[in-house]
């Protein structure tokens, strides 16, 4: 099916629910992802747009600077009226897009992707064991990035706990480690009342949609584990973790984790599951599994994939 036939089924839907005086729900496009659709472009990364019919949020902006770009202009996605941007995490490979995409955009509307929310603890400095800086995108100093975003016009709200930022759209904020310490890569350091120690991605945040039939959680790696995101959701309102979207970073993970993974998400009420980035096919497909998700209900994510406003999948690639 055409990317850009799936787009226009999805925002009519969203129109309909506007134009009926209820509050209009999101169509959520993958934007990046290891998968790609023809014509577009895939790598190891993660992007999506939420997109309803007042509000829009991009979340992550992909790895190389040129591929959400690439990816936006192949699907016919104006991202110029977007004008918020979540950044899950520092990591490059959810930030690489975010100054090209508003120098392109900029031009058609000033505020178009100027206002970025991340995690307290976004803009600390990493370095490896032997001293080499790592920052967001392509530079190795987090201040650095932030004064080249700045210049563009481009304003950072840091946030420091659960925060709604459009209708329905939570960002978590930290995620306090309660289950899960730390679910990701090693070899970074951070500065910690003088002492290095190992980086353990405290800036990571994800987006809870509150849906009619419970939270739609987006994450980008997942890097806080994906139950201790699912507790902080549900302290905002208690209500069933309908959906996951994004990176969950099990693409390394043991039988013990996806199984206590799988039977948490069995007991919050999960019934659909869009897995792309580090998720992992086959940790997805365990969780399917185990959960006994019917076809319909789990997707691997590829670029242009959508979850309509009625929640349900539409594929744009083989998977």
């Amino acid at each position: 099916m055409n990317s850009r036939f799936i787009r226009v089924v999805a925002l009519t839907l969203c129109a309909m629910f506007s134009a009926l005086g209820q509050s209009a729900p999101y169509q959520i496009t993958v934007l990046a992802t290891n998968i790609s659709d023809y014509g577009g472009l895939g790598e190891w990364s993660f992007a999506a747009l939420f997109e309803g019919e007042q509000d829009a949020v991009l979340f992550d902006t992909g790895f190389k600077e040129d591929t959400v770009l690439h990816n936006v202009l192949h699907l016919g996605v104006d991202l110029s009226e977007v004008e918020q941007v979540v950044l899950s995490h520092f990591h490059s490979d959810h930030t690489g897009g975010l100054l090209i995409l508003r120098e392109h955009f900029r031009p058609a509307n000033e505020a178009a992707l100027s206002q970025v929310y991340v995690a307290a603890g976004f803009f600390d400095q990493r370095e490896t064991a032997t001293g080499v800086e790592v920052g967001p995108g392509d530079f190795a100093r987090a201040q650095d990035f932030k004064k080249a975003a700045e210049a563009l016009g481009i304003r950072f709200t840091v946030v420091t706990e659960p925060t709604e930022i459009a209708p329905k759209l939570w960002l978590t904020g930290p995620v306090p480690r309660i289950e899960e310490h730390y679910n990701g890569p090693a070899g970074l350091f951070i500065n910690q009342d003088g002492k290095s120690v190992p980086d353990i991605i405290m800036d990571d945040q994800s987006l809870g949609y509150l849906t009619d039939k419970g939270w739609l959680m987006t994450s980008g790696c997942g890097h806080s584990g994906l139950i201790n995101t699912g507790k902080v959701l549900q302290s905002i309102k208690d209500e069933p973790i309908y959906s996951i979207v994004g990176g969950f970073h099990l693409w390394q993970a043991g039988d013990e984790t996806l199984s206590r993974t799988s039977s948490w998400l069995a007991e919050r009420g999960l019934g659909l599951m869009m897995g792309g980035h580090c998720t992992g096919i086959a940790a997805a497909e365990t969780i399917a599994s185990q959960l006994k998700l019917p076809r319909s209900q789990i997707s691997h994510a590829a670029i242009g994939s959508v979850i309509t406003p009625e929640l349900t999948i539409i594929r744009s690639s083989v998977e």
